[in-house]
């Protein structure tokens, strides 16, 4: 593969990648660390990529197990990964939009907290809008098992929205009651 050919079919992709890398590894600088890696390794073997049916899709396989390595070697969690997921006060939810703003960061929250599968499952499904093929092609997984782990991963996002929202519904009652 010549250096034009890897411009115009390798780095058209890194904005996807980086999303991904993002998204699994909630840290943006060791998400750009490690699309530089990916982007390297593609490099060097350059010569070999023309034998790859979906390069994307090799792509997004390098990405995910980069990832999956960065996130084996940390171990620890750091503060500012502990913060980033903290729910904001209430006194800041002021307009619909913060409120907004609050249900996404809720949302994302919970899709951090999900096993690694299911986690990039429903980031490749739900945010990439990947077709169940492609993601069979990134991931290695068989399509109806990518099915029962994006099921599984909605349900639970839907259940802790869920037992929030009912908490919250649950305090406000309680307090009503004990004040009346």
């Amino acid at each position: 593969m010549l250096a034009r050919d890897f411009k115009t079919d390798v780095l058209p992709i890194s904005n996807k990648l980086l999303r991904f890398a993002l998204q699994i590894l909630q840290d943006e600088e060791e998400a750009k660390d490690v699309l530089q890696d990916i982007f390297l390794k593609l490099w060097q073997k350059r010569d070999e990529l023309g034998n790859i049916e979906n390069i994307e899709a090799f792509a997004m396989r390098m990405t995910r197990n980069r990832c999956l390595d960065m996130i084996k070697a940390r171990r620890t969690v750091s503060v500012e990964l502990v913060k980033k997921h903290n729910l904001p006060d209430e006194d800041s939810l002021e307009t619909d939009h913060l409120e907004n703003a609050d249900s996404v960061g809720l949302i994302k929250r919970i899709i951090a907290e999900l096993p690694d599968l299911q986690r990039t499952i429903i980031h490749l499904r739900d945010i990439e809008q990947l077709e169940y093929e492609e993601i069979e092609e990134a991931t290695g997984i068989h399509v109806n098992a990518i099915r029962v782990n994006l099921s599984r991963a909605r349900k639970k996002v839907r259940d802790e929205i869920l037992k929030i929202q009912n908490y919250g519904i649950t305090e406000n009652k309680q307090f009503a009651a004990k004040v009346f």
